[in-house]
């Protein structure tokens, strides 16, 4: 067996571990409330720069929560605005730190400790052959990603991460290492008025695979751009805090079969995610071109 072979077999064990507690996990994390309001505090401007809107609620917001209903809920000026209605209000060192920090999350040479700012109901979706929604609420984040570090360690010392004026507000080029085989990945990250990550995308960086077509386009700038983050309803809010039962997400869902996506497996994420995993078992082999090689 030679070393590509062997960690693909040693990688759909460890996944395979993995998939099981984190159904166990799923289903602990399950019986929280989401929808209580969080008790945690804005994070802090710091180094960074002011913060626009520091109380967490959303005045800043494009517009109030009881605009019209009449008013389109997707658009700039809609009860639930779409992501790039927010503009950034830190330095852009602070975006590009806290998406590396997600990274230190999962790198088992980072401390345990490092972790960004997530907002309550955070949501990573990773884009096929990956398995969609990954996690749903920063409870169920955060468990995932702990299990990942002991049951299928990577590190990940190939980083490029980036500010951009426009959401998602954090981009990043990396390179996750399994048993020294590389696993390219890019990833955004979009983000609230308090600094908190509320949607992490990710695809694979293959050519292919990738959100964009346009080889010079690296940094996913361009118009024709396939992404979920920018056509959520309500990542737009000051608090970017989403509602997966609310009338505006039925309304962008019924036109839009990949946000219809999202909310299907936002109300059973480990159930989904479980199906995901075990309908492709050669998810990994393909996600980082290993069978190419």
């Amino acid at each position: 067996m030679n070393a590509k072979d062997g960690a693909m077999g040693l990688r759909s064990w460890w996944l395979i571990g993995s998939a099981s507690l984190l159904v166990v996990a799923g289903w602990a994390c399950a019986t929280d409330d989401a929808d209580n309001e969080s008790a945690k505090d804005p994070v802090a401007a710091g180094d960074y720069g002011e913060l626009g809107d520091d109380d967490g609620n959303d005045d800043a917001a494009a517009t109030d929560d009881d605009t019209d209903a009449a008013v389109a809920c997707d658009d700039f000026e809609g009860t639930e605005p779409v992501s790039r209605a927010l503009e950034p209000l830190f330095d852009a060192e602070y975006y590009a730190e806290q998406s590396s920090l997600y990274f230190d999350t999962i790198d088992i040479d980072s401390p345990l400790d490092l972790r960004p700012e997530y907002a309550e109901l955070v949501a990573r979706w990773e884009w096929p052959p990956w398995w969609k929604l990954t996690a749903y609420t920063r409870d169920a984040i955060e468990v995932t990603d702990r299990l990942l570090r002991i049951l299928s360690p990577s590190t990940i010392p190939e980083r490029d991460c980036r500010f951009f004026a426009e959401q998602p507000f954090g981009r990043c080029h990396v390179v996750f290492y399994y048993d020294g085989e590389p696993c390219p990945i890019y990833e955004e990250f979009t983000f609230n008025n308090q600094g908190e990550v509320t949607f992490v995308e990710a695809w694979s960086d293959i050519p292919g695979l990738l959100p964009y077509d346009d080889p010079e386009d690296a940094w996913a700038e361009g118009e024709d751009v396939n992404r979920l983050s920018t056509r959520i309803p309500g990542l737009g809010k000051s608090s970017g805090r989403i509602d997966v039962d609310g009338a505006c997400m039925a309304q962008v869902a019924a036109e839009d079969a990949d946000v219809a996506d999202f909310v299907k497996r936002a109300h059973r994420p480990w159930f989904y995610w479980t199906g995901e995993y075990f309908g492709n078992p050669e998810s990994f082999a393909q996600g980082c071109g290993w069978e190419t090689r």
